[in-house]
């Protein structure tokens, strides 16, 4: 009889924890700080280096309709910022980049310039809920405020879509875990741009070019991996795997001098121009080679000069054996 007692009291506690904890988690807000109160300047200047921090960030890839048909997944003029249901295989549940267009109806029309600068940095919508954290605000908290405003000012200048879309519905537990990711950004200082190797890493940090280049091992990327490539990434049938970028000299890019690595950015600016040729599955690709061509040559030599600044990882990458693409 004792034992029975005792063996209640025991499943009475661990049931009492257990309610505990699913109650912390399920009432837990994100760590937020109150919107800025801000009208960024809509200035030319100022909205073409939002431009340009929209294409280096690859907003698009995610927020924009796409042309998929063709090499690169070309932005559709009139879908640019409309929003998507994700297609990614193994996300855990219904996944939606929003309309960010300045739409009042289905867009972020209403938001205000601080609420948007706290969405992009510090990844929680206008009422102060977690974002999913695909979207890459661990990154972008690392964005200047003078640039996330200029980014702010771009997306202001967009035309406006038209595009409701469905709320994201995130599965238990990660959408529990999803609301400690947010946090406060505070002030962020520009980097110095006569450093390159500290501009090369502000630029890498806010592409996000870590995020896909580095393996993402039990929900988190392997850091001791950092930059060595291996995530696999899979939509609708297709499979990419990215390329090792460190500087080891067999299995990265250790070999290459800048004119090579500027040579494989530049190689897709005709498509920019021209126009990207009609692909079959054997070319898909998540790698924004079009946004990425047309990145200055200053820009270009701070990011190779950070990438060989990086530890070597030998780890040789296999291309997805039922294709030939890949983020190499």
């Amino acid at each position: 009889m004792k034992l029975l007692r005792y063996t209640l009291y025991v499943f009475a506690g661990l049931l009492l924890l257990a309610s505990a904890a699913f109650g912390f988690l399920y009432f837990h807000t994100p760590n937020t700080a109150p919107a800025r109160t801000i009208t960024v300047r809509m200035e030319r200047d100022r909205i073409e280096r939002g431009r340009y921090l929209f294409r280096l960030g690859d907003c698009d890839g995610c927020h924009s309709e796409r042309d998929f048909s063709r090499f690169g997944g070309p932005v559709v003029e009139t879908g640019r910022g409309r929003g998507n249901v994700l297609p990614f295989n193994d996300l855990p549940g219904r996944i939606v980049a929003a309309n960010i267009t300045p739409d009042v109806e289905t867009g972020i029309g209403s938001w205000t310039d601080g609420e948007k600068i706290r969405a992009i940095r510090e990844g929680v919508d206008r009422d102060g809920r977690a974002l999913f954290p695909m979207m890459p605000y661990g990154f972008y908290r690392y964005m200047s405020d003078d640039d996330v405003e200029c980014l702010v000012a771009y997306l202001n200048s967009l035309k406006p879509v038209k595009n409701a879309l469905p709320r994201t519905a995130v599965r238990f537990p990660v959408s529990m875990l999803m609301k400690f990711a947010p946090e406060p950004a505070g002030p962020v200082k520009a980097p110095d741009r006569r450093n390159p190797r500290v501009y090369g890493e502000y630029l890498v940090t806010v592409a996000g070019c870590m995020d896909c280049h580095t393996p993402f091992e039990k929900g988190k990327l392997d850091l001791t991996m950092k930059f060595a490539g291996g995530r696999a990434f899979e939509a609708s049938g297709l499979k990419v795997v990215s390329a090792n970028i460190t500087p080891h000299a067999e299995t990265g890019i250790g070999k290459w001098d800048f004119a090579r690595f500027q040579q494989r950015f530049r190689a897709y600016q005709p498509y920019v121009h021209e126009g990207s040729p009609k692909v079959g599955p054997e070319k898909f690709t998540v790698m924004p080679w079009l946004n990425l061509s047309q990145l200055p040559d200053e820009d270009l030599a701070a990011i190779f000069e950070y990438l060989n600044s990086q530890t070597p990882v030998d780890h040789l990458v296999e291309k997805a054996k039922f294709q030939r693409a890949s983020l190499e």
